[in-house]
């Protein structure tokens, strides 16, 4: 049974990872009332509706849409997918928000990057450069907001997708890192944090949440990893940039708009502007963060190799 005012989830559908969903499903564990806001109706609404969570149709940058989905409720989290829409979306939000006057706690998805970040910087890509901006905007809205910065996700196209297109063909880890360090953090993990931010808003009063995996290593050292959790060999090689940006990445079905951000993420791992490692995740839930090993074993279906027909 679920009990008390609906919180309000958005991006709930979808996204990297699939975070919103999770988090749907954690707070729906937890006997909590949610009204998920999906942007369009179709068969994961439904599914959010299985799961008995109150389904909201609607687009984030329309601000009725999100003015009927916040009615009633007095928390809620935010966050959409990579797109050039995300400040119009926050923005919405914020004033949204700021005229109803019923929000209690604002959960908000940012990016470990906007850390370092300021005014007149112009060396992030332009979805970090949205993230930047819509924290301000939420800041600026005087809205009770909390952000919740990830580093670069597990589920990204770089760690998943791509990387078990190399294995597949050649049993490397082939991407454009150079021997930048990173700590990877999986969605399920920022969704728990999430969840409980939103569940327990009283019992954390920090406003900024940074979250990574629970190490920070070399491309070789994360080949090792992929390698534990398969079963077989898989070393790292090191990709012109230029080359994965003109022949790996038009062939990944990806938006300019994300393609602009990944290649902007690889030039940033080259830098070494990833080596960041927090305790937050455990801090938070009690449970370590998901290494890349547990991650990769845990999928392994996604890196088995592809069956040759005869």
């Amino acid at each position: 049974m679920v009990c008390g005012e609906p919180i309000l989830v958005t991006g709930a559908a979808g996204g990297l990872g699939g975070v919103g969903r999770t988090v749907v499903e954690l707070l729906l564990e937890r006997s909590r009332a949610v009204r998920a806001m999906a942007h369009r109706e179709d068969e994961r609404a439904e599914a959010l509706r299985a799961l008995g969570a109150e389904v909201v149709v609607g687009d984030l940058t329309c601000p009725q849409d999100v003015a009927r989905a916040v009615c009633g409720c007095r928390r809620m989290y935010f966050a959409m997918s990579v797109s050039p829409d995300y400040l119009e979306a926050a923005t919405t939000v914020a004033t949204v928000g700021r005229a109803l006057g019923c929000l209690e706690t604002l959960v908000a998805m940012s990016q470990l990057t906007v850390s370092r970040m300021c005014a007149l910087r112009i060396e992030e890509s332009r979805q970090h450069r949205l993230h930047w901006l819509s924290e301000q905007v939420l800041d600026w809205s005087g809205l009770p907001v909390t952000h919740v910065r990830p580093t670069v996700y597990l589920e990204n196209p770089m760690f998943t997708g791509l990387a078990a297109d190399s294995i597949h063909r050649d049993g490397t880890l082939s991407l454009p890192l150079g021997a930048g360090r990173t700590s990877p953090v999986a969605a399920r993990d920022v969704a728990r944090v999430v969840a409980i931010l939103l569940a327990e808003p009283h019992a954390h009063h920090a406003r900024v949440y940074e979250l990574t995996g629970p190490r920070s290593e070399d491309p070789s050292a994360l080949a090792d990893e992929y390698a534990h959790a398969l079963g077989r060999p898989v070393r790292y090689v090191d990709l012109p940039p230029d080359r994965w940006a003109d022949e790996v990445l038009p062939q990944a079905g990806l938006t300019p708009h994300v393609r602009q951000h990944l290649v902007t993420l690889a030039r940033m791992h080259r830098e070494n502007r990833f080596d960041r490692l927090t305790n937050t995740v455990e801090e938070v839930t009690g449970t370590p963060a998901q290494s890349v090993e547990s991650y990769v074993a845990e999928h392994a279906a996604l890196f088995a190799p592809v069956a040759v027909a005869h």
